[in-house]
C-alpha cells in the first residue's frame, strides 16, 4: 500500500492532498477507502491530475455515463475551459473512473487503494524518465533509438501497472490506462 511519504517523494511536498475526515465522512464508499484518502492523499500527476478537488457533499455530484460519482480531482484544458475531466469514485464499490468532458466514464481502477498505487507507480516512473516526462511537450522528434527506448519503457510501465490492478487492463474499450499509455505511441 502506497503511503503519503512515498507520494510526496516524487510529487513533492505541497503536491499531495489529503482529504479531511469530515469531507469523506458521509460518502458511501468502504471505510478503509475513506481512510486511504485521509491518510495517504491524492498526488498531482503529470498530464493526469492538475487539481485535487474532493467534494464535501454526502451525495455524489459528478454526473457521468455510469451515474453520479464522488469527485476526487479536476483537470481543465487551459485552451478550453469547457474541456474538463475528472476522477471520481463510485458509491458502494469504491471503483475509480476517469470522467471525460462529455461525462463518459472510463474505468481506471478497481478501488481507491489500487488507484493510489497505480498513480504512485505511474507518477514516479514518468517523472524519472527522460522520454516520458512530457508526452505532450514541445514537438521534438525522437530518433529511432529514442523511439524504441520510449516504446520499451511504455511497455514495461503497462506491464507493471497491470500487475498492480489487472482489472484496469481487462479489455480494450473504455479503460483509462491502456488508452493513456497508447497516447504516447501515436
Amino acid at each position: 500500500m502506497t503511503t503519503y511519504d512515498q507520494l510526496t517523494e516524487w510529487a513533492g511536498l505541497g503536491h499531495v492532498t489529503r482529504a479531511g475526515q469530515n469531507v469523506v465522512a458521509g460518502w458511501r464508499i468502504p471505510g478503509f477507502m475513506k481512510a486511504q484518502l485521509v491518510e495517504v492523499g491524492i498526488p498531482l500527476a503529470p498530464r493526469l491530475i492538475e487539481r485535487v478537488v474532493m467534494q464535501s457533499e454526502a451525495e455524489p455530484v459528478l454526473l457521468t455515463s455510469r451515474g453520479p460519482l464522488y469527485r476526487l480531482t479536476e483537470q481543465t484544458d487551459p485552451d478550453d475551459q469547457a474541456e474538463r475531466s475528472s476522477f471520481g469514485v463510485e458509491p458502494e464499490t469504491g471503483a475509480v473512473y476517469f470522467v471525460m468532458p462529455d461525462g463518459e466514464a472510463w474505468f481506471a481502477n478497481s478501488g481507491v487503494g489500487v488507484w493510489l498505487d497505480v498513480l504512485h507507480h505511474y507518477g514516479s516512473r514518468v517523472t524519472a524518465s527522460e522520454l516520458l516526462s512530457e508526452p505532450d511537450g514541445p514537438e521534438e522528434y525522437l530518433s529511432d533509438e529514442e523511439e524504441e527506448r520510449a516504446f520499451a519503457e511504455l511497455n514495461r510501465l503497462a506491464e507493471e501497472l497491470k500487475e498492480i490492478d489487472p482489472t484496469a487492463f481487462n479489455g480494450c474499450e473504455g479503460l483509462l490506462w491502456p488508452g493513456l499509455l497508447d497516447r504516447w505511441l501515436y
